[in-house]
């Protein structure tokens, strides 16, 4: 049985105006599935991905549109070093756009994390390798929404955002 070495909490970059995906799948060929899924989602999104292969040669995998993503979404997956990690960062668009798609590729096991709030990725090591334990997705809760809270948050959603009418 290997024994935990050591836990170590990596702050995600998020790049402004940018939200990030974090998920875990299974093959190589996730990097061109998922340039596939967002490609076709939404014609102006840009985005970088990088997958943390698990298994030899156990390269950090990378594709998307945009370079400066691409370039960041690689920093994040070489801070986790996690096995079969993905970091997808998006800009002109939402999480919200591509979840589905991300979801319904085939080599996906999971989502941590889609945010644009600051994310910490708690992740343990083993004698065997790295893995993600969990994820702190912004702050914590200050209390509970009141009757102007409420009117802001429809505002935001029906005539800021427009997903609600």
């Amino acid at each position: 049985m290997s024994a935990v070495k050591g836990w170590q909490v990596e702050r995600m970059e998020i790049p402004e105006g940018c939200n990030i995906i974090l998920g875990q799948s299974h093959f190589i060929k996730t990097v061109e599935d998922l340039f596939e899924a967002l490609v076709t989602s939404s014609p102006g999104l840009q985005f970088g991905i990088a997958f943390c292969e698990a298994s030899e040669p156990c390269l950090i995998r990378r594709d998307g549109n945009s370079p400066d993503l691409v370039e960041a979404a690689v920093r994040n997956a070489l801070a986790l070093s996690a096995g079969h990690a993905f970091v997808v960062l998006i800009r002109n668009g939402y999480p919200i756009n591509v979840l589905n798609r991300i979801k319904e590729v085939q080599e996906v096991c999971g989502i941590f994390a889609a945010t644009a709030n600051p994310l910490e990725v708690l992740v343990f090591e083993t004698e065997q390798g790295r893995g993600i334990a969990g994820v702190v997705d912004g702050f914590s809760s200050r209390g509970v929404e009141e009757e102007s809270h409420v009117e802001a948050r429809k505002n935001l959603l029906r005539n800021i955002i427009g997903y609600k009418r």
